[in-house]
């Protein structure tokens, strides 16, 4: 290894011994290179590897922001212009992206070095991390286990230090459930936040947004103002924030009003382990000063209900420009089981059917804002059951009606804040008896990430996570 010492430093850290002259961002590609050479076999995290474009923006001259010269990931499902974007799709298996997103060219002009993408389901799909293309992203806590999904391989690939910070995107959770499967820290910013074009003004109906997961909440913050802010083709903006991002991590919080909940949002049970660790936590909150209440929102409609149709439609909308692309039929060569039977089932809903999920997410939306009138901050699991084994959630499964049930119990609570827009988090506070990640979700009202950057750099320095390492790192 070059530069052993890599894998104790954050994104934050690493861009300042760059800016000192102690690494240079050549020495930082080449142990992320190493590193994944070394790991990616075992977790499969880094299926699209692209060094060469890395290489070519350092000889270039990388441009002064806050991570120039940090090693970085973009998930599977945005554009880079020159470099296969696949969207875990096996149509798109050799697709060269003729454009760069609005959100790559941001974090290029933080001055990270971009050396590959990030496995990601097809389209998106599915929280965990599994398709037909590149097969699955094992967790690198334990490989018989999901690492997540959608941006399951970000989150595996910071989790096992190939690098400390990659993209990811949040439209029903995935973010935040590959951050608690893999023991990281991910933020799903607030609706309209980071900016989604120039080809879409909203993704899944304005359920869907883009950031990272990172090592450190620090890493978090400092991109989310370097990438925040409307762009011309923006359909709204988000709420401007009272200061720096990176000025609340280390701020105090205050005494802040936090509701809780152990148990999933419809009233099942939950893992025991998992239900034990939130009541640890919110006691742990009460005694670092915060007035907590066990207490959870009254959801005015089932979120996967809505999903179906919302998500249904559009992945309808994808297979159609494929056809359109490719001139033939899409089959089962071209997309997973999955795929096609949610774009068929799509074909049997309405334009009424579509405005009548749009309302029911806005009776969600109305609901939890009302909730959040009477505290700062809400506790919730990240998922309600422990890191899923690989192939308990199949794709390209001939009978689909397994998945539905295990999402309710997998992931129940996710998706509303997705929903309303509001800002969330999973943070790494606990693992259970076999050595898996159990992440806590905390969310707070609309455009205020500000109150869970507080609220997180407060739990960073209570309950450290960042010097953990998993299986994979021993």
């Amino acid at each position: 290894m070059a530069f052993k010492e890599y894998g104790s430093f954050d994104a934050v850290g690493l861009a300042d011994l760059v800016r000192r002259k102690q690494v240079s961002a050549g020495e930082l590609l080449d142990e992320a290179i190493s590193r994944t050479a070394k790991v990616d076999p075992q977790i499969n995290a880094v299926v699209v590897k692209h060094y060469d474009y890395a290489k070519k923006q350092i000889d270039k001259g990388l441009p002064d922001g806050p991570f120039t010269g940090v090693p970085f990931l973009l998930k599977d499902l945005d554009l880079l212009q020159g470099t296969v974007t696949t969207s875990g799709a096996s149509v798109f298996r050799d697709n060269v992206a003729d454009r760069t997103g609005t959100l790559a060219q941001r974090f290029l002009e933080t001055g990270v070095a971009i050396f590959g993408k990030s496995a990601s389901p097809e389209f998106g799909l599915m929280p965990t991390t599994e398709p037909r293309l590149f097969g699955p992203t094992r967790n690198p806590w334990n490989l018989e286990h999901s690492s997540g999904g959608s941006s399951g391989g970000a989150a595996a690939a910071v989790s096992a230090r190939i690098l400390p910070m990659a993209h990811a995107s949040d439209g029903g959770g995935s973010i935040r459930i590959p951050a608690s499967a893999s023991g990281v820290f991910g933020m799903k910013p607030s609706r309209a936040r980071n900016p989604l074009g120039p080809d879409r003004g909203e993704g899944w109906g304005g359920f869907s947004c883009g950031h990272v997961v990172s090592i450190s909440v620090r890493d978090s913050a400092v991109m989310m103002d370097a990438i925040h802010g409307p762009e011309p083709s923006s359909l709204y903006v988000a709420p401007p924030p009272e200061r720096p991002f990176s000025q609340e991590v280390g701020r105090d919080p205050g005494r802040l009003g936090i509701a809780f909940t152990d148990k999933s949002p419809y009233g099942d049970a939950i893992d025991p382990e998992i239900a034990a660790a939130v009541r640890d936590v919110a006691a742990m909150l009460a005694k670092l000063g915060h007035q907590v209440e066990e207490r959870a929102p009254t959801l005015a409609a089932e979120p996967p209900a809505v999903m179906a149709v919302i998500v249904g439609a559009n992945t309808a909308l994808t297979v159609r420009l494929a056809e359109a692309r490719f001139g033939r039929v899409m089959t089962g060569d071209d997309f997973e089981v999955l795929t096609l039977a949610m774009a068929h089932n799509a074909q049997k809903t309405t334009a009424t059917d579509y405005v009548a999920a749009q309302l029911s997410a806005f009776q969600i939306s109305r609901g939890l804002a009302e909730f959040f009138e009477t505290c700062d901050v809400f506790l919730c699991p990240t998922l309600c059951l422990p890191p899923l084994r690989i192939g308990e959630l199949n794709s390209m499964s001939g009978d689909l009606s397994h998945i539905a049930p295990m999402l309710r119990r997998y992931m129940p609570a996710t998706a509303m804040f997705n929903m309303s827009g509001q800002p969330a988090m999973s943070v790494p506070l606990a693992w259970n008896k076999a050595g898996l990640p159990l992440g806590m979700m905390f969310a707070a009202k609309f455009g205020d990430e500000g109150t869970l950057f507080r609220l997180a750099g407060q739990l960073e320095q209570k309950r450290p996570w960042k010097d953990k390492l998993p299986t994979v790192c021993a």
